[in-house]
């Protein structure tokens, strides 16, 4: 066997797995899916009763017959020509609905099986391919009933009755009809199918790339206008879109090549039927008025065959666009949530905060062979505030991802009063632990909205409560709408200081059990950081908090101090303790302090 027809094969085996998949999906509408299918066979089969009852009817009426034997006919041509409207438009309507609930249902099947996998298994995927997966590769899937599945289905459902029918008064007019519709049904959409593979793949491909390009293009152009870039980044774009056009162009001659065989085809049926049936009207087994009805029947039965061509390129783009987001979401997410749990006292809005502990700790990232953290023992008492610190790489931020269960330790294991987080349940976990970070995300929106992300039920007097307490207030009162007001891409309307009060803000509606500080002040300055912790101190009193930061900034305000070095605890104790003995933290101390 050649590579070439393994690799056939292959892709023949991977894209019926995958229709067989997307099968699964459109499943819970199958009664919609049987209605649309009657509907359209019922339009098709209107278009070849009116056209072969005026056929007999016009060939009839040259034969000078009474008005009486014709009354029959006109009455059929009126209703063929009516229901096919009628069909037609309730086909359309259910077919229409049919597509949003498939649109949305995909919608929210894609997020439901992607967001388990974020973080961990998204870190090796850009912005712009993910949005491009979800937007456009979703989008295609949402003409897989009407522009796949049903055509196909139909066109048999047509072709069996028309054969049916033709071969009732001549077998070799059916046999004749068969044989170029099977050419127009199966033969031209294959070879469509054959020519769409690479047209199929690259098409997917760039429309990747361009996403990408023209996400980075729209997020980076303060750096590219920096660096005097921008006109190649638009030079890029530009070359992705002309590769693109090309593709596109490609299809199009095809889709022009494939419909005009499906012409030529339909053409060839009616001389064909044409030509077998002459010869028995003249022996006088057909009639002449049967002859224009077989013609005309064999022409209004292709109307099923003409969308194939198209379906078998929607398939093959549909399975491309299928096959990305399979990609994606057969990934197995790194942490699970146990078949049984239960929600713990502190895991309640405003109940007591719980201990921090962990034993024994491990962590090494996939794709590394340093661990990240190395047998780390520590152990944070109820409603105590413990600041990691060390420098860059030693471990800090993996500290906070574990106790978010963003991924679980290789070795050892993290209790939160008692309770070790893999026992609970995630949404419980994670709705109890508030998170305050370097970059906090503000979404596109107002004020309250992005407040109202930690609790949706908070009344405006809870927003303006946590404001105050964040010391947002004065912010508040000079934005032109207050917490109605629209702050812009990612919170660009606010400073760095306003944009993490705002996220202390939204952490104390939040009214977490545990508190994580992930480097909160490392964009602010030094008396704006302080200002900051202080407020933080304040609002967060008596709630046990982890605080990971590489500023030693209101150091002497923690319980602890923990000193991390390449994934390990070298020191651990109070400021005035740390600071007085030489090691790590009194060498990070004075380097800092030496730049004021």
């Amino acid at each position: 066997m050649s590579a070439t027809t393994s690799e056939r094969r292959l892709e023949s085996s991977q894209t019926m797995g995958i229709v067989r998949r997307l099968m699964a999906l459109v499943l819970p509408l199958r009664w919609s899916i049987v209605g649309t299918l009657a509907l359209g066979t019922a339009t098709v089969g209107a278009s070849v009763g009116l056209m072969g009852t005026a056929a007999w009817l016009i060939a009839t009426a040259a034969l000078h017959p009474s008005i009486a034997d014709l009354q029959v006919a006109i009455v059929g041509v009126r209703f063929f020509g009516v229901s096919r409207g009628i069909f037609r438009y309730a086909e359309r309507l259910i077919s229409h609905e049919l597509t949003f609930k498939l649109l949305a249902g995909l919608r929210v099947w894609f997020i439901k099986r992607l967001a388990p996998l974020a973080p961990a298994r998204l870190l090796d995927r850009s912005v712009g391919d993910l949005v491009d997966r979800a937007l456009s590769d979703i989008e295609a899937l949402q003409s897989f009933i009407i522009r796949v599945l049903s055509p196909p289905l139909v066109a048999l459902a047509v072709a069996l009755g028309v054969g049916c029918f033709m071969a009732w008064f001549s077998v070799g007019a059916a046999a004749t009809f068969a044989l170029f519709f099977i050419l127009a049904g199966v033969v031209v959409p294959a070879a469509t199918w054959v020519s769409a593979a690479t047209e199929g793949r690259r098409s997917t491909a760039l429309r990747s790339d361009l996403g990408d390009a023209v996400v980075d293009f729209v997020q980076g152009m303060p750096e590219l206008l920096a660096f005097n870039r921008s006109r190649s980044h638009r030079a890029k774009i530009d070359a992705i879109r002309k590769d693109l056009a090309r593709v596109e162009h490609r299809a199009a001659m095809t889709d022009a090549v494939t419909t005009g065989a499906g012409v030529l085809l339909t053409h060839l049926a009616t001389v064909g039927v044409l030509i077998v049936s002459i010869p028995l009207v003249r022996s006088g087994h057909l009639s002449g008025v049967m002859l224009a009805v077989l013609c005309l029947v064999a022409v209004a039965a292709f109307e099923a065959a003409t969308p194939l061509p198209q379906a078998a390129r929607h398939l093959h783009h549909q399975v491309a666009s299928a096959a990305r987001l399979f990609e994606i979401l057969d990934a197995r997410p790194t942490v699970f949530s146990p078949v049984e749990s239960s929600t713990p006292a502190w895991g309640e809005p405003g109940g007591r905060s719980p201990s921090l502990i962990f034993q024994g700790l491990s962590h090494t990232y996939p794709g590394t062979t340093r661990p990240a953290l190395s047998g780390l023992d520590l152990e944070v008492s109820a409603g105590a505030r413990v600041a990691v610190v060390g420098p860059s790489g030693a471990g800090k931020t993996t500290l906070a991802h574990l106790v978010q269960r963003f991924w679980d330790p290789e070795a050892g294991r993290i209790l939160i009063g008692g309770a070790d987080i893999r026992e609970l349940d995630l949404d419980d976990l994670r709705r109890s632990i508030g998170l305050v970070a370097q970059n906090t995300f503000l979404f596109s929106g107002t004020v309250a909205e992005n407040l109202r992300l930690a609790r949706p039920s908070a009344s405006t007097s809870e927003l303006e409560a946590a404001c105050r307490h964040a010391a947002l207030e004065s912010t508040l009162a000079e934005l032109p709408e207050g917490l109605d007001t629209w702050i812009g891409e990612q919170g660009q309307r606010l400073s760095g200081g306003q944009r993490q009060r705002l996220s202390v803000a939204r952490a104390l509606l939040q009214k977490p059990a545990v508190l994580i500080l992930d480097e909160p002040t490392a964009q602010l300055d030094g008396p704006t950081a302080s200002a900051l912790l202080q407020q933080i101190f304040q609002a967060f009193k008596g709630t046990t908090t982890l605080h990971i930061t590489h500023r030693l900034v209101e150091m002497e305000n923690y319980d602890t101090i923990v000193v991390l070095d390449q994934g390990q605890m070298v020191q651990q104790g109070s400021h005035p303790d740390l600071v007085s003995h030489d090691g790590l933290y009194r060498r990070l101390w004075e380097a800092e302090h030496s730049m004021w």
